[in-house]
């Protein structure tokens, strides 16, 4: 009888095995200790590599894996901050865990300057295991390039002071008169710090005025400059947008006489998708979404696209939007306004009456909009409220795009995506860009129309690249990692509920756990740590599908205007088509990894700009609201404290462990929840509070709260300045423990969510 092959070991005997190893491990090492052989090392590949895409092991620059939330024993450190006792923290640059830990950086007398905030660093690990670790500086690898946005101050001697934007930043920096090009106080300026002294303060020089702190613009740009968004275009690529002419008509298919519409919010800045729909016979329905035809402007290779690429994406601001594309492209040529001739890219699609996508297909074409509505007037229109606009629209054009999207819907709830309920803040503006209100933005059935259109265009592009086996970039988002899933039932099963682990868990079992415990008091509870179960998605030409949307494939077509991605797909489609010129080049198709790679960064980038300045904008919005109380619930448990997220605002803020009754709190990180040793007394994730507004610091965009005790009906009484952990003492209890932050037993601080 031949010997059987021995089976491959599961994801949870290779993660037992690396967590008792000494020492990082290899493949080899793993096959050997589970008798892998021959073709069982290629099975064995894959699993490894689907383990670092689940961010449960990193791997290091010998290709040897570990867990990614344990530190090794040397590690790359990034310098994020100088506390105000001088101590200079830093996290590893490697970390695909939760909680990135804070390491001390001690510096010993191996260099004559000390780290400065963005400096990499090689590190031993002193006590990885220890609540706060230390890392003794080996070597800087590489000096801070990154700019630095923050407050300028005028001195005596005519240089200044600059104080850090960056909440995480907490030294100031000094500015010679000759280094100062001419800020004066208020300005909030962009800094390039020097090499740090051993001692004294960093001294660094302006290198462009940015605007004045009492500027009504000036959030925005201290989010776009903080996050390094590149602002204004080059000169040959805006010559190249400016340059640009209508596209002819010559082949494209002449749609002019068509109902398209677009359909966009009251503040849109840019329209690049317009829809029309049609009943058919059978019950089904005939949609055709028309995107604008940005692969014919922006050629591979040329000054618009290397712009573009730079960007990866526009980012758009309550104030502003920091655009893709330049605005003679964005805002003219490749925005389908009403009466106006425009070239497009149009998915033709055939849905069947339970919404099923049955035939499509892609044409360039050039199209007329008949009307630039709103989600608002749509909505309105269908609810039997029709305006001057609308009504003539109503039955020949609006009533088929609810009928196609009832179809769509019942689709996608076939299929089981995930029903998140993950509220969108709005800042509403006034003529003076001064704030008017923040809360969150209604939900109608008009934007889930539209996002059930461009789902479609979507799958249908996916699915015709792939039959044509032309390079697609996949929109991709992978199932959730079987460990996040273990801490969801161990969160559930603490308030009584069950969610099955340790096997493949589908989007409707999400749901069925959301259906259950929604107007119960821990709905909110379930839904953001279902929230935070779910990967992130990413852009690759690699399909693994889009585990959120329960799709088997799954790309972004519909925006080129505002995401390279889609300007990779529909040259892709126009090449795959042979539709003319602007199609997919070689170079690109040979560079698709890579640029994935980049974009899902730009992205990501661009996502926290947009968060950095919301948060500002809250922070100005609260200023003149300390000592306020404020109805909340806890969105965030960690060592540094909790964070506590405003009902009525969705603004979210810091209670210190300084300002939690005094004990020593165990932090339970898969129950989330903080535990006082002596009191017994818990802080839990979903919690309701009341939480009294101590500080509320625009600067930084950041926000300090202090939990009211039950049958306390106001905070701390104020004199003067608002009671802060770092401005005043007033509303501090006596510490019997270090400083926040080394409270608990968690590694590290927070990471956003």
């Amino acid at each position: 009888m031949a010997n059987r092959k021995p089976p491959l070991p599961t994801k949870e005997q290779i993660v037992a095995f690396i967590r008792e190893s000494a020492s990082r491990v290899g493949k080899r090492e793993i096959a050997r200790a589970f008798h892998i052989k021959g073709a069982g090392r290629i099975a064995l590949k894959a699993l490894l590599k689907e383990l670092r895409a689940d961010g449960v092991l990193a791997r290091d620059e010998d290709r040897r894996l570990g867990l990614a939330n344990a530190l090794p024993e040397y590690a790359t450190l990034a310098v994020i901050r100088i506390d105000g006792d001088g101590e200079i923290l830093g996290q590893p640059v490697e970390w695909t865990g939760d909680v990135a830990p804070e390491i001390v950086i001690e510096t010993g007398r191996t260099s004559s300057h000390a780290p400065a905030v963005g400096d990499r660093i090689l590190a031993r690990i002193r006590d990885p295991e220890a609540a706060a670790p230390i890392g003794v500086l080996i070597r800087t690898l590489g000096r801070a390039e990154r700019k630095v946005v923050g407050y300028f101050e005028r001195l005596a001697d005519g240089g200044g002071r600059v104080r850090p934007a960056d909440r995480r930043n907490k030294s100031d920096y000094t500015v010679a008169a000759r280094e100062a090009s001419g800020a004066g106080t208020g300005d909030v300026v962009l800094i390039q710090p020097h090499a740090a002294p051993r001692f004294g303060p960093t001294r660094a020089k302006v290198v462009a005025r940015i605007g004045h702190e009492d500027d009504a613009g000036v959030i925005s740009l201290i989010a776009a400059h903080a996050h390094g968004l590149p602002i204004d275009f080059p000169r040959d690529a805006e010559a190249d947008a400016v340059a640009s002419r209508p596209a002819p008509l010559g082949d494209r298919a002449d749609l002019r006489a068509a109902p398209f519409v677009t359909i966009d919010g009251e503040d849109a800045r840019d329209f690049d998708d317009a829809v029309f729909a049609a009943a058919e016979q059978d019950g089904g329905w005939r949609l055709a979404v028309a995107i604008a035809d940005v692969s014919w402007y922006v050629r591979p290779g040329s000054p618009l696209d290397r712009a573009a690429l730079e960007r990866g994406t526009s980012v758009y601001f309550p104030d502003r939007v920091v655009p893709m594309l330049p605005e003679a492209l964005s805002n003219e040529l490749c925005s389908l306004k009403p009466g106006q001739d425009r070239a497009c890219l149009v998915a033709h699609l055939w849905i069947d009456r339970g919404g099923r996508l049955r035939k499509h297909r892609f044409e360039r074409a050039l199209i007329r909009s008949i009307a630039r509505l709103t989600y608002e007037q749509v909505q309105t229109a269908h609810d039997g409220q029709a305006d001057g606009m609308t009504r003539p629209l109503l039955d020949d054009v609006i009533a088929p795009l609810y009928g196609a999207y009832k179809a769509l819907d019942a689709a996608r709830r076939q299929r089981g995506t995930l029903e998140l309920d993950v509220p969108e803040r709005m800042v509403e503006m006034g003529p003076d860009k001064r704030i008017r209100r923040i809360g969150p933005r209604r939900r109608l059935d008009s934007h889930k129309l539209i996002e059930e259109f461009m789902i479609a265009a979507n799958v249908a592009a996916a699915q015709t690249l792939e039959a044509r086996t032309t390079p697609c970039m996949y929109r991709i988002h992978d199932a959730p990692d079987p460990l996040k899933i273990s801490a969801l039932a161990d969160v559930v099963a603490g308030i009584g509920l069950s969610f099955a682990k340790g096997q493949s868990v589908r989007p409707a079992q999400f749901n069925r756990l959301l259906e259950r415990a929604r107007g119960t008091p821990d709905w909110e509870l379930i839904n953001d740590m279902v929230l935070r179960t779910q990967a992130q998605a990413r852009y690759a030409p690699q399909n693994i599908g889009h585990y959120g949307l329960g799709l088997a494939r799954y790309c972004h077509f519909t925006s080129p205007i505002r995401r390279y991605a889609d300007v990779l797909v529909h040259r892709a489609l126009v090449r795959s088509h042979g539709l003319g010129e602007g199609g997919l080049s070689d170079d690109q198709e040979a560079r698709f990894d890579t640029l994935g790679d980049m974009i899902s960064d730009h992205e990501r980038r661009g996502v926290a700009a947009e968060r950095d300045a919301l948060d500002r904008y809250v922070a100005v919005f609260l200023a003149d609201k300390t000592g306020a109380i404020f109805d909340g619930r806890v969105t965030g448990v960690t060592r540094a404290g909790l964070f506590v997220t405003l009902v009525d605002t969705g603004a979210s803020g810091l209670v210190p462990m300084s300002f939690l009754p005094r004990d020593f709190y165990h932090h339970d990180i898969r129950r989330q929840r903080l535990t006082g040793r002596d009191t017994g007394q818990e802080f839990r994730l979903g919690q309701r509070v009341r939480a009294y507004l101590v500080e509320a610091e625009p600067v930084t965009g950041s926000l300090v709260f202090r939990l009211l005790a039950e049958g306390e009906e106001q905070g701390p009484q104020r004199k003067g300045k608002s009671a802060s952990p770092r401005s005043s003492t007033a509303a501090r209890p006596a510490r019997r423990h270090p400083r926040p932050g080394r409270r608990g037993d968690q590694k590290g601080p927070p990471r956003r969510h």
